[in-house]
């Protein structure tokens, strides 16, 4: 899961960093405010790829997805963006939780001694 959520994050980085590029432009916004609120969600992303197999690390992620889309309503296009990376943090987190478990039950087996083999057997 971490590694799939990872990428996910660090897509999510430039994301937020073009968007703000893009919120600068609009004269309502200072570059203080538009570089301070991006550059706090530049850094929980990085953050977010270490801690997002801790507790609450996942809840944390959605947060940054509600964040994403709801900053559509300063730059439009990220209403899209947001959902597109919703889309795709559901699936690392679905998908890499699915992967995790195989590898767990792998791990088991490869772990338990081989019966059908045994030294009296040959």
């Amino acid at each position: 899961m971490r590694t799939l959520c990872s990428s996910t994050l660090l897509g999510e980085f430039f994301v937020v960093g073009f968007a703000a590029l893009v919120a600068m432009k609009d004269p309502s916004l200072s570059m203080t405010t538009v570089w301070t609120v991006s550059g706090i969600a530049m850094l929980l992303c990085l953050l977010l790829c270490g801690l997002v197999t801790r507790p609450g690390g996942v809840a944390l992620g959605w947060a940054l997805q509600v964040g994403l889309i709801a900053s559509g309503f300063v730059v439009p296009t990220m209403f899209f963006l947001g959902a597109v990376f919703a889309a795709l943090w559901w699936a690392s987190v679905h998908y890499g939780r699915k992967i995790d478990e195989a590898k767990a039950r792998f791990a088991a087996q490869a772990a338990e001694p081989a019966e059908t083999s045994s030294p009296d057997a040959a």
